[in-house]
């Protein structure tokens, strides 16, 4: 039997396993093997060369439209930047990545729009594997949908996720730690919603022999496969729902209908139309907030506080990452700073390099001649 066999046979039995508490370990050892079974297979295919769509990231941070064919990306993107990405109304238009240049509350964010995505991109149809690759890269995904077509937001998701990109989650809170001797034992805090042996059988089948785990919250046996994996990207994701100015007002709860289908809400989708550049003002909010950037004024000496271009930050970020993205020597001749904003206990106040920065904070560099 193949290795595309065997991957077929374990998926099969993974689906035809009712899921329980006597069958939950056997089901995680299948899908621990059947993880470790798709990297061995993407891995021989992996040296068959193909062109990719290798792009330059530049700015504050990088944002991939992802859409099928023909929803307006293209259109969208040449609305929020200075970019000219060719607009047809037919398929498959986008063959290329086109970057353009978001500037918003001074930052530049870099948009991709990368050629539709269609269903079985991540096993290489249409060319997917090599967009789904610059996704990987991205800070944010930004999906583009029709009003008239949400269902496809679904198939998206799966195509993204086959591609080992997980949205709007974070990695599972857990450690691990070999040792000589001993088996696996297991900690966890609380009820973790799986049993010790399906914890310890998962990491079996993926080399472990004598381990302590730890787990500090619920999980379920694919996050934990995904926690053991160190190729998964963990990315946050919005909706912007494109064709908006087409809707019926009879139509609005039929569309509303859809996206509550597949556990969005109206209320965060960000209605657009970008032919007639229509709610594209709170997208561009929604992809800063999303992000979380902040800008840092600096207070340059002689020149006074610098209000038209800010250093733009990530949120939780120090004055250490500012000295950082400065560049130059400010690092190695940094004696302490002065911090005025809403950061700060008091106007001016001294902090040092680990002092955690926020949005509109005023900084200024004391350093060493």
């Amino acid at each position: 039997m193949g290795l595309e066999e065997e991957i077929e046979a374990i998926e099969e039995e993974i689906a035809n396993t009712p899921y329980n508490k006597s069958t939950e370990a056997h089901i995680g050892r299948l899908k621990a093997k059947l993880a470790q079974k798709k990297e061995t297979l993407e891995a021989r295919g992996s040296g068959g060369g193909g062109e990719g769509y290798a792009v330059e990231k530049t700015g504050d941070a990088t944002v991939a439209l992802v859409g099928f064919p023909s929803v307006g990306k293209s259109t969208l993107l040449n609305a929020l930047t200075n970019a000219e990405s060719e607009i047809g109304a037919y398929e498959f238009t986008t063959l290329n990545v086109h970057p353009g240049m978001l500037e918003h509350n001074g930052a530049n964010i870099q948009l991709l729009d990368v050629p539709g995505l269609i269903e079985g991109a991540a096993g290489g149809r249409g060319g997917g594997k090599e967009v789904l690759s610059v996704v990987r890269t991205a800070d944010l995904v930004l999906f583009v949908l029709s009003v008239f077509e949400i269902d496809q937001y679904a198939r998206l998701r799966e195509e993204l996720y086959a591609n080992k990109i997980r949205l709007d989650t974070t990695p599972a809170n857990m450690s691990i730690t070999k040792k000589h001797k001993g088996g696996i034992n297991v900690t966890t805090s609380g009820d973790v919603g799986l049993e010790d042996e399906t914890i310890a059988e998962v990491l079996r089948e993926h080399g472990y022999v004598n381990a302590d785990v730890t787990l500090r919250e619920e999980i379920t046996v694919d996050e934990l496969v995904d926690g053991l994996m160190d190729n998964r990207i963990y990315l946050p994701s919005i909706v912007a729902a494109n064709k908006a100015d087409l809707i019926d007002p009879d139509y609005l709860e039929t569309v509303n209908e859809g996206l509550r289908k597949h556990d969005l809400d109206p209320e965060e989708v960000i209605f657009i139309s970008a032919e007639e550049q229509k709610g594209l003002d709170g997208l561009k909010e929604t992809i800063y907030e999303t992000i979380g950037l902040i800008r840092v004024y600096m207070d340059k000496p002689g020149r006074g506080v610098d209000y038209d271009e800010p250093l733009v930050l990530r949120e939780g970020q120090t004055v250490e990452d500012a000295c950082r993205k400065i560049g130059g020597d400010f690092l190695d001749r940094f004696r302490f700073a002065r911090v005025s904003g809403p950061s700060a206990k008091h106007d001016d106040q001294q902090v040092g390099l680990d002092h955690g920065l926020k949005d509109e904070d005023v900084l200024r560099l004391i350093v060493r001649r």
